[in-house]
């Protein structure tokens, strides 16, 4: 059975692997949100099937869906995925999902963190959210492995990146907003993040992706691809609100070295031209008090490094802009010469707010 524990991961030797070590598999939630993903989350659940599908070629895929939609998505999947009922307020299992980590015996743990629909009540997406926040906890049960719980200290999965090396990195503008933890210092939030993430440093990048509705989790813009190397969205265009976010965060980390002391080699990877949400799009979204409304020119934070890092392949979201698509195809190809890069149309998952690596959490084989 799954036991809560009292400890902390650094206490017991218990570390965050990087998102490159070898998975058991991958958890994901089936969309169904109206007042979020248009159309009664139809297109959205054929983007989600495909995500699933590219990644069940590489390693196990769990689907985790409510009790109303438990026969569609079975329907929609092929067999090979795992399909478990249960109920939730929205799909980004990245965000509500534990943060799994593992010790050198090859045991797996969960971190349970506080989820409060990136904001709360200061600017959260939706209210209400307590049943997105019992996902880690029953991830845990299924798995049945241990888990750290923490009583009030809230993160999404999306706001932390690391390198399984001693070194964590993420953005001021989540992790310091005053609708995550208003009562801790820079300090207690990173003393926090060092325990039960198990990492001797914390990088801070000053900023996410421009109109990141998360906050500007760090996963939008930065990827960790092996220790000590990452890849950065960028714009070359000057004029571009994200060209100083992307600067700023190029300037800290070319200053920068990780725990283990290295120099960080960052490969730029350019955003793709401005999606914005069509007349059509913002008119598929049932528009509910309490739940951001998407409308029509809004733009979405598309960024190439919301992908997903699979055994033996990368998944990476695509946006119908063919130069800047298969520049992120090639850029990445080189720095994962030994895995399978594959592209999949994105649009209706960065629609809702977020993209592939935001659907998706990995479960470390441990």
């Amino acid at each position: 059975m799954a036991n809560k524990l009292q400890s902390t991961p650094r206490a017991d030797g218990f570390r965050m692997p990087g998102e490159f070590e070898a998975h058991k598999g991958c958890w994901m939630i089936w969309p169904e949100r109206t007042d979020n993903w248009r159309n009664g989350g139809k297109p959205a659940q054929k983007a989600f099937v495909e995500v699933a599908e590219a990644i069940a070629k590489y390693e196990e895929v769990t689907m985790c869906v409510s009790q109303t939609q438990y026969m569609a998505a079975k329907e929609m999947l092929s067999s090979n995925i795992r399909v478990v009922e249960m109920s939730n307020d929205d799909a980004w299992m990245r965000d509500v999902g534990p943060t799994f980590v593992v010790n050198d015996q090859g045991d797996v743990r969960g971190v349970d963190w506080r989820f409060n629909a990136w904001g709360g009540l200061v600017d959260g997406l939706y209210f209400p959210w307590d049943k997105d926040d019992q996902v880690a906890k029953k991830v845990c049960e299924i798995e049945n492995i241990d888990y750290y719980s923490l009583e009030s200290f809230v993160l999404e999965g999306g706001s932390i990146h690391s390198d399984g090396d001693g070194t964590a990195i993420v953005t001021e503008a989540c992790l310091l907003d005053e609708s995550r933890n208003p009562d801790l210092s820079k300090e207690e939030i990173e003393n926090t993040l060092k325990e039960y993430l198990n990492v001797d440093k914390v990088l801070w990048l000053p900023n996410g992706i421009y109109l990141d509705e998360t906050n500007e989790h760090v996963d939008n813009i930065v990827h960790y691809c092996a220790p000590g190397v990452l890849t950065l969205a960028w714009t070359d265009d000057e004029t571009d609100p994200q060209y100083p976010l992307s600067k700023a965060a190029f300037d800290y980390l070319s200053n920068e070295k990780d725990a283990k002391g290295r120099t960080l080699e960052i490969h730029k990877i350019h955003i793709p031209d401005e999606v914005l949400i069509t007349k059509e799009e913002s008119e598929g979204v049932d528009s509910v008090d309490g739940t951001l409304p998407r409308e029509e020119g809004d733009r979405q934070a598309a960024s190439y490094a919301n992908f997903y890092i699979a055994n033996n392949a990368v998944i990476l979201p695509l946006f119908g802009d063919e130069k800047h698509d298969n520049q992120a195809q090639e850029t990445l190809q080189k720095i994962f010469p030994d895995r399978d890069i594959v592209g999949i149309y994105a649009r209706e998952i960065i629609l809702g707010g977020g993209n592939i690596h935001c659907i998706t959490q990995q479960q470390p084989l441990g």
